[in-house]
């Protein structure tokens, strides 16, 4: 499991670095209000783009799994096929509806200098649709080397370097969406000879399409991952409706968030298969223990960065510059909704690969409801803040609610001792990082001083309290794999993951 999950966590990392750096650079070069013109239109995209898959990311990983371990190349390239062609062509039908529609759009969200950025986001949706639909296809045949290589190192590091060729020859916010075109159309066309490569190994054979399913499968996870998503984005498109000026503020906030808690998706894929397998067997102790490890993994690879959420939030923001500062209440805000997900694990991942992928998907659509009507109640009389507050709220009842279903299901519980050693190493960061605040207040080396005591801190206290076993043995996995040079189970040699939607929701 450590050894799967390795290349999904660098690519992760990486991935989420070079989105953050794309968002500072536009901050520091164009200014905050570019940031949410920028923010509101990916979100668009993001909403689109899963319209235009239908639930295909999960059907096509898990199928192309099925047939390869059946034999049964008809019907693998059938799929293939059928999953490319639909996600395509739908993206097509939406990029040309949002392409005629933008001027609308933008006048919904009370900013007419949208309509270009909505329009060249109509011109990226089929390739970001099609590398999708292609990539995960490549997960079928247990490799994660095409969706790390170019899903989370490529189309994010192009995109920085492109959006940064772009501020720095002076085309502003155009060339950062030209850099988004750019960067989606090539990662789309490394997908697809990433896929024909893997086909090509296949025997020749007729295809056999078998749309019922396909659509049976995909329509859950469609749903599923739809109301996730959008329990990601729909803060940010009701700002834009309310005409919030602080809409960039927001969007700067919630991407420091996210870079504490990248673990979580990794760690879904990583684990999900095992998960599954376990479930299968009807081995309910090994499932209560792997989840118990994959939250503790979870809750202390994440731990340093909300502590230095919670304690540095108004100096880590005026990294992007002195006007967005005012976001230090809602960063707190929105760690502490991100705290209690890292805490409670990847609970909807249990759920799925013990089949109960329908609860699952009534448990996003609940907490979207409940986040669109707090947003609705919220936003008009407190503006970002009521948004941070609605968006936390609801991630932590959907997550406190999927913990008790896993509980009553399968008797797992998201604690452990190792846990407990995290949080207690947490606390003692915690007060690190505090009294460094005080001891020197508006010293510009504060955030420096404060991140350095907080790390050291934590990883002293760590290894005070000792290494739990599972710790070790991950750990002397992790070192066996570097010696060899290479993460067999994430290249190849690791069971694909089944549904990895559950995880997405923690992403931005």
């Amino acid at each position: 499991m450590a050894r799967g999950g390795g290349l999904n966590l660098l690519g992760a990392l990486l991935s989420q670095a070079a989105v953050f750096l794309i968002m500072l650079l536009l901050a520091r070069v164009l200014g905050i209000r570019e940031v949410g013109r920028y923010a509101q239109c990916y979100a668009v995209l993001s909403l689109a783009g899963l319209l235009s898959l239908s639930g295909f990311r999960a059907g096509l990983t898990r199928f192309v799994a099925v047939h390869l371990a059946d034999a049964d190349a008809p019907a693998l390239r059938g799929t293939i096929r059928l999953g490319l062609a639909v996600s395509a062509g739908s993206s097509v039908v939406l990029a040309g509806a949002l392409a005629a529609g933008a001027p609308w759009l933008a006048d919904r969200l009370h900013d007419p200098g949208l309509v270009t950025g909505l329009r060249l986001v109509a011109l990226t949706l089929p390739a970001s649709t099609v590398c999708e639909a292609a990539l995960a296809a490549t997960r079928g045949w247990r490799t994660q080397r095409p969706f790390t290589f170019i899903g989370q190192l490529y189309e994010p590091g192009a995109r920085l370097l492109l959006t940064a060729l772009a501020l720095g020859t002076g085309v502003g916010l155009t060339g950062a969406f030209w850099a988004l075109v750019v960067a989606g159309w090539s990662a789309a066309l490394l997908a697809l000879l990433a896929l024909g490569r893997m086909v090509r190994r296949v025997p020749p054979a007729r295809p056999v399409h078998r749309p019922g399913e396909l659509f049976r499968f995909s329509t859950v996870s469609w749903v599923s991952s739809l109301s996730s998503t959008g329990l990601i984005w729909v803060d940010t498109l009701l700002l834009g409706f309310f005409a919030n000026p602080d809409i960039g503020v927001y969007n700067v906030a919630t991407r420091l968030v996210t870079v504490a808690i990248f673990v979580l998706a990794p760690v879904n894929a990583a684990f999900g298969p095992y998960l599954a397998h376990l479930h299968h067997r009807g081995d309910l102790d090994d499932v209560r223990r792997v989840y118990a490890v994959a939250t503790g993994w979870v809750v202390r690879l994440s731990l340093p960065a909300f502590v230095a959420l919670l304690v540095l939030p108004g100096d880590l923001l005026r990294v992007f510059g002195g006007e967005v500062a005012t976001g230090a209440a809602v960063t707190v805000i929105l760690a502490l909704g991100q705290l209690v997900n890292a805490a409670t694990g990847p609970c909807g991942t249990v759920l799925n690969m013990s089949g109960r992928v329908a609860l699952n998907m009534a448990d996003n659509l609940a907490a979207l409801l409940l986040n669109v009507l707090l947003n609705l109640w919220l936003i008009p009389a407190y503006g970002i803040v009521g948004a941070a507050a609605a968006w936390s709220a609801s991630l932590i009842v959907v997550n406190v609610a999927r913990v008790v279903q896993v509980r009553h299901l399968t008797g797992a519980l998201p604690f452990t001792v190792g846990m407990a050693k995290g949080l207690a190493a947490g606390v003692a960061a915690l007060l690190a990082g505090l009294l460094v605040r005080w001891l020197v207040p508006g010293w510009p080396g504060r955030p420096a001083a404060g991140l350095t005591a907080i790390v050291a801190v934590y990883l002293g206290t760590v290894l005070a309290l000792g290494l739990s076993r599972e710790d070790v043995m991950v750990l002397r996995t992790l070192a066996r794999r570097r010696r060899r040079g290479g993460p067999p189970d994430a290249a190849g040699d690791g069971p694909a993951p089944v549904v990895d939607e559950a995880g997405r929701a923690v992403s931005r």
